[in-house]
């Protein structure tokens, strides 16, 4: 069967029914229902399903064809079981997203880490069971995301790797339909708020800024949750009927945002934050509730197998945090290694080095703040500055467009104050220790920009028809500005690299995408050989691998 349009527009959709699929299975369970209405929750609870169930498999098995094929059946089956509950016009709104989305799929250039280490861990998942000290061999395995072992997952028959940028494309789809439905609901109530506006921000924000799939990574993708994750606080607090669904969601949008990259692990301040606001409003209850539910368990699994796969890549906990490594094992990377890539990633999000730049004194330059001019000078001009106006234009644009001579008194939850604290907090982290964009910065800025603005839109005497109106259209240019610039970005691709999508709708793989899987194979041959045969093997080379277990090794480098 070839891979044209028409059979990697099948495969696409069958994943998406697959993960609603668990999603439901795993609603009911948790909730009683099926979110049957929320169809872009169900499917965030089947991605985290899915996703602990992938760590933990991997520690024992390879994520190889007839594996998937078996788990996509699954939740085949799970998504006709339960298709009897669906909401069909939630349903029929998710797949018009997913259609227009599928546009951002069609790609042939990806991002520059995809070769280095994106496709490489996603496809060694698919190869081996865990190899003990893969950290060794390229630092992007020492920082492992839930991406790569949801990517793993959809290595299917025919479709073979190319169907790896599908989770972080799940991931943006089914936030596109959390939020239409929220701003969706309001309409329905007609109540209009602040969160009203603020949801409809996000969705402009997500849409228009991060429109090409291949610039995502695996940081956007925990940026757009972050943003969802803030909405879904601020509903939180006003303490509704559905506070503890609330709280449950959260937990599973943290998890995911933890997972995607070490260092979100900081967005655990939020549930410090909310025990000290429920202490406050007497309602810790709702947090006993919380614990006694099935989901809390499954969270503190999936942050256990994150710490333990971080553990036996590198032998960090939290790499590369120095005094959370361990030096006395044989996979162990080494303190001065340790230091040297914490400088590294330092002098990187602080425009200290770039693939074509690095400065002379690397020690001096992240001192007492010496970094801040040069990164100023190139960094925050021009990537910084342009999401600034950016922000800036369309606030300035929705405050013009709502505007009204009128103005009305609003509600202001004093709890929202915490927020906004720890905002700051994260922002003034995000300054002093990595202040690039792609480290959290979009979501923080955007949040920052979009919150007293939907405040000034709450306050206007716009009346419900004129809201309705008004958020049509500026819906419709999204999409229009959506579909125009992921068109033009397709066309500039058939142009420059001959890329056709109707008949080969793949991105570029070539060798250096196989390279680090090319490293373990012979590797591992060449152990095998040696234990078969003194004389047929390279001695040196099986100095590098240990067997400890059947199929699984540990790779030591540093006695080559």
């Amino acid at each position: 069967m070839p891979l044209n349009i028409i059979t990697f527009f099948i495969f696409y959709n069958l994943i998406l029914f697959s993960v609603l699929g668990f999603g439901f299975f795993v609603s009911k369970i948790f909730f009683g229902n099926t979110l049957k209405k929320n169809l872009g929750f169900a499917g965030l609870f089947g991605l985290f399903f899915l996703l602990i169930y992938s760590y933990y498999s991997h520690l024992f098995i390879p994520h190889g064809y007839i594996h998937n094929v078996i788990i996509l059946l699954i939740g085949l089956f799970l998504f006709i079981y339960f298709i009897k509950d669906f909401d069909f016009l939630s349903f029929k709104i998710l797949l018009i997203i997913f259609l227009f989305l599928f546009l951002i799929l069609l790609l042939f250039k990806t991002h520059d880490d995809f070769h280095y280490y994106h496709f490489p861990y996603s496809y060694y998942i698919t190869q081996h069971s865990l190899l003990i000290g893969i950290g060794q061999f390229n630092h992007g395995f020492r920082t492992p995301s839930s991406i790569f072992y949801l990517n793993s997952l959809f290595y299917l028959p025919f479709a073979k790797y190319y169907l790896f940028y599908v989770p972080t494309l799940l991931i943006m789809g089914f936030s596109n339909q959390i939020l239409i439905l929220r701003f969706s609901e309001y309409f329905k109530n007609k109540k209009i708020d602040f969160i009203f506006f603020l949801s409809f921000c996000f969705f402009i924000f997500i849409n228009i800024f991060f429109y090409r799939l291949q610039e995502h990574g695996t940081d956007r993708s925990a940026q757009i949750l972050i943003l969802i994750l803030f909405l879904q606080l601020l509903t939180f607090l006003n303490f509704g009927k559905d506070a503890k669904s609330n709280l449950i969601q959260m937990i599973v949008i943290l998890g995911l945002i933890i997972s995607l990259k070490a260092f979100y692990i900081l967005y655990l301040i939020v549930p410090l934050v909310i025990f000290w606001i429920l202490y406050k409003e007497k309602k810790l209850y709702l947090l006993k509730d919380v614990i006694k539910n099935k989901i809390f368990y499954f969270f503190l699994s999936l942050i256990i197998v994150v710490i333990i796969t971080n553990f036996l890549n590198t032998s960090c906990l939290i790499y590369p945090i120095n005094f959370l490594c361990f030096e006395n094992f044989d996979w162990s990377l080494g303190s001065n290694e340790i230091n040297r890539m914490n400088q590294h990633y330092n002098l990187w999000s602080k425009a200290g080095h770039t693939p074509n730049y690095k400065v002379d004194n690397p020690e001096i330059y992240l001192q007492d703040f010496n970094w801040v001019y040069n990164w100023i000078n190139n960094y925050f001009f021009n990537k910084v500055s342009d999401l600034i106006l950016g922000l800036l234009f369309t606030s300035l644009l929705l405050i013009l467009f709502f505007k009204q001579k009128k103005v009305k008194k609003i509600s202001y939850n004093k709890n929202y104050n915490f927020l906004i604290i720890i905002i700051f907090l994260l922002l003034i982290e995000w300054f002093v220790n990595h202040p690039a964009l792609r480290y959290g910065g979009y979501a923080l800025f955007a949040i920052l920009f979009f919150m007293p603005t939907s405040i000034i839109l709450a306050k206007f005497r716009n009346n419900f028809d004129q809201i309705y109106k008004k958020i049509s259209i500026l819906f419709c240019i999204v999409v229009v500005v959506f579909l125009t610039r992921n068109y033009i970005r397709i066309n500039e691709e058939y142009n420059n690299y001959n890329y056709s999508p109707l008949d080969k709708p793949i991105y570029k793989v070539d060798e250096r995408h196989f390279r680090i899987e090319k490293i373990f194979s012979e590797l591992i041959d060449n152990f095998e050989k040696c234990e078969l045969s003194y004389d047929s093997c390279n001695f040196e080379k099986s100095l590098r691998v240990k067997k400890i277990l059947k199929s699984r090794y540990i790779f030591v480098v540093n006695n080559d």
